[in-house]
């Protein structure tokens, strides 16, 4: 029976301490106007948000994906704006394929910013040491 006890004792520490992951800092990537990557790209940031607590990351949307993080145009809204809230996740999106679809701020999903470049964005976030993932069909 102490042996059992120890040995369940030992695995359950064990267990604990693989569950808990270093934080880290992913950068995703996001062209796609398929409603399908967006749903993946939610679905991938909240697995990973809640596996690596206190990690960042950032969802940088430009070209076609617009429509992920539109009000009126995402299938995804109500979990976007969920994340957004969540002060270690961003979903930015880029002026210029503001500018290119003719959307304002006001069209888009509470908690949603803007960078004056996407590309630029994740480039400045592979510099500073940040993961990344191209999300795609």
């Amino acid at each position: 029976m102490k042996t059992w006890l120890l040995s369940a004792c030992c695995f359950l520490i064990l267990s604990v301490g693989f569950a808990q992951q270093a934080p880290v800092k992913i950068v995703f990537d996001v062209t796609s106007g398929d409603s399908t990557v967006h749903q993946a790209v939610v679905r991938h940031v909240s697995m990973m948000a809640e596996a690596y607590p206190g990690s960042q990351f950032e969802v940088v949307i430009y070209g076609g994906a617009i429509d992920l993080v539109s009000k009126d145009r995402s299938v995804v809204s109500n979990e976007v704006q969920k994340l957004a809230a969540n002060p270690n996740i961003k979903f930015a999106v880029c002026e210029i394929t503001m500018k290119k679809y003719q959307v304002e701020s006001t069209q888009l999903i509470p908690g949603v910013i803007h960078v004056p470049d996407g590309i630029l964005e994740i480039y400045k976030r592979q510099q500073e040491g940040w993961g990344y993932i191209k999300e795609s069909k």
